[in-house]
């Protein structure tokens, strides 16, 4: 059946409808406000309250929660985070950057999507910065989780923020959301290119390369969690692209929380074994990150560094995470236009 639509001049009294607008909102993970103990508290509060990132026992972990995590993780959190602060802006390097990535998307794509940005966890929240495109006439919407591998913690997870948001909502707009990327050419090309340039850049030859992923607990893998899958492909593709062999390009995994097992190799682990083992010159890029955060700028490029200097290292760095390099922004808008199809 074909419905016909007047075009002709509309009625008095007819009510109007601001212009319908595509909006593309980039999310990434979170970040505190600020690194004071209870701008810290608040942020960890929130991320370790979501049943996706923690799936023990509730009653139980509100406990260990209240009781002793945010009594003393806060401060050495919010220790981390001083030592990475964008004290220009006062916040946090992850905010900076995201919203750059936003700007720089919203310039490649055009002026008739709307580009716009939020965090999981913290501020600007998801649910505010839908309304908000909603506000400005975007009545269909594709939302970017940057994170290329799938897991329950972090997609999944934003998926969740999205159905909470929506239920709010008397006028929906559609939504549809980008799938995860780990194999899409676009990004394994945009990674190996930024390692291949950042190892062209040395005064000296690695002797290994980790490619480090943030960790999850194995129980999540064996209940199928598709992570760990992910991650795999998406170093075997940099391998393949790159001619590096399993044996100098490597996968670890860091950022562990707590006693249970989490994938292996740690990160730490390997660091500290490396010099023992005659390998004294080492890159670390982290591909699971779409910017640069505390993990990067932090655990990476000064704890993990420190480890391996104390244990014999002679060399470290670390790649800088695609950012709002053009070559991220290129990514970016090839994966978002695609998903676009038929809205533009």
């Amino acid at each position: 059946m074909t419905i016909n639509v007047a075009t002709g001049p509309i009625p008095s009294g007819h009510p109007h409808e601001k212009a319908s607008r595509v909006g593309v909102l980039l999310v990434n993970l979170g970040t505190p406000e600020a690194t004071d103990y209870w701008s810290v508290r608040r942020y960890l509060k929130e991320f370790l309250s979501d049943r996706r990132v923690i799936e023990v026992n509730r009653v139980l972990w509100w406990f260990i929660l209240n009781g002793i995590v945010l009594t003393t993780r806060p401060k050495r959190s919010g220790h981390a985070y001083d030592k990475i602060w964008n004290r220009e802006k006062n916040e946090s390097p992850l905010k900076t950057i995201t919203r750059a990535q936003a700007e720089k998307l919203a310039s490649e794509i055009g002026n008739n999507v709307t580009v716009d940005w939020a965090m999981r966890y913290g501020l600007p929240a998801i649910a505010e910065r839908l309304q908000a495109m909603k506000d400005q006439g975007c009545d269909r919407i594709l939302v970017f989780p940057l994170y290329p591998q799938y897991s329950a913690p972090t997609t999944a997870s934003v998926m969740d923020a999205l159905g909470w948001a929506m239920e709010k909502m008397r006028w929906q707009p559609a939504i549809r959301v980008v799938p995860p990327y780990f194999a899409e050419s676009e990004y394994v090309n945009a990674i190996a290119a930024s390692l291949d340039e950042h190892i062209k850049s040395l005064s000296w030859i690695p002797e290994r390369i980790l490619m480090a992923f943030h960790g999850l607990p194995k129980d999540y893998v064996d209940k199928g969690d598709p992570y760990l899958l992910h991650c795999q492909e998406t170093v075997r593709m940099v391998r393949e692209k790159l001619g590096l062999s399993a044996d100098f390009l490597q996968v670890v995994f860091q950022s562990r929380f707590g006693k249970a097992e989490w994938l292996k190799p740690y990160a730490q682990d390997t660091v500290e074994a490396l010099p023992s083992k005659g390998i004294k010159k080492l890159v670390v890029i982290s591909p699971g990150f779409a910017a640069d955060c505390v993990e990067t700028l932090e655990e990476l490029a000064i704890g993990l560094k420190e480890t391996f200097l104390e244990h014999g290292g002679e060399e470290f760095t670390v790649v800088s995470c695609l950012n709002d390099s053009p070559r991220s922004i290129e990514m970016l808008s090839t994966i978002a236009a695609r998903e676009l199809g038929g809205w533009i």
